[in-house]
């Protein structure tokens, strides 16, 4: 601390406490469901023919249990030859949804070594990848294609402006996707097309000012966030659930439950 910040403390007087900001999932939460919804990323390799230069690829991926992205790739491809030259790599996976606004939605890059995978892991690869990407039935079996896995050995977390880290990679594989990860764009969907005057009034309940228009950008098992416009001023908020939801059903009721409690609050 500099001695003017001391000598700031010193004489500040005790100020209003500041309650607890919202809860919310940690960011090796939200890495792992963000890689769970993806269906592609890019994928960095070394160039071979440009030693040290980054060669980028669009990569299909699937997850395995722990997060780390399944690569299903042809022998004579360019990304498949640079790993086999060096191992390193990357893959970037970004927040699907967020094509007009690509620095306001989440991003992970997974850093670490690929590696082919032994012949006896190659039937439940092979079952959980066509799962995801059923057209490379046509493909998966063609002698040239294996395939291969990245450890994921450092983890970059990006949940938009102003939420950023780095992730170990044991907490990033110890983690659990959101419970919602799945049915999140529905809800999103609905709430914003059907219940926009219920969001304004939650958010004037939640902030204490009207806003001029709210709407989700994100839910997850621990509360919503909300993108808020007030005047010329947009700005986002964090409402934390008052209980855990694991199911759609579970986050409809409780949603319900904190408007009646804003209309109340608001109340004359």
């Amino acid at each position: 601390m500099t001695e003017e910040a001391i000598r700031v403390n010193r004489h500040a007087g005790p100020g209003e406490p500041q309650p607890p900001p919202p809860p919310e999932p940690t960011y090796a939460e939200r890495a792992r469901t963000l890689v769970s919804l993806g269906r592609t990323g890019t994928l960095s390799t070394l160039s071979r023919k440009h030693p040290g230069a980054p060669f980028g690829s669009v990569m299909p991926y699937v997850p395995d249990e722990r997060g780390g992205p399944l690569f299903l790739i042809s022998s004579m491809a360019m990304h498949t030859q640079n790993l086999a030259a060096d191992p390193r790599t990357s893959l970037l996976v970004v927040q699907p949804g967020w094509e007009d606004d690509p620095l306001g939605g989440g991003r992970v890059t997974l850093m670490g070594a690929a590696a082919r995978l032994a012949e006896d892991e190659r039937a439940s690869a092979r079952a959980a990848y066509l799962a995801r990407h059923p057209k490379a039935q046509h493909w998966v079996d063609f002698q040239d294609f294996a395939f291969w896995r990245l450890r994921a050995e450092d983890v970059y977390f990006v949940g938009g402006f102003g939420a950023m880290d780095w992730v170990a990679a044991g907490e990033y594989g110890g983690a659990r996707p959101d419970p919602l990860a799945d049915v999140a764009a529905g809800i999103i969907e609905h709430m914003n097309r059907d219940h926009p005057d219920a969001l304004r009034v939650l958010a004037h309940a939640r902030a204490g000012a009207p806003v001029d228009e709210a709407w989700v950008v994100a839910v997850d098992r621990l509360g919503v966030r909300l993108r808020l416009r007030t005047d010329a001023r947009v700005h986002s908020a964090r409402i934390a659930f008052p209980r855990e939801v694991r199911t759609a059903e579970e986050c409809r009721a409780v949603l319900a439950a904190m408007l009646a409690a804003a209309r109340a609050q608001l109340a004359p």
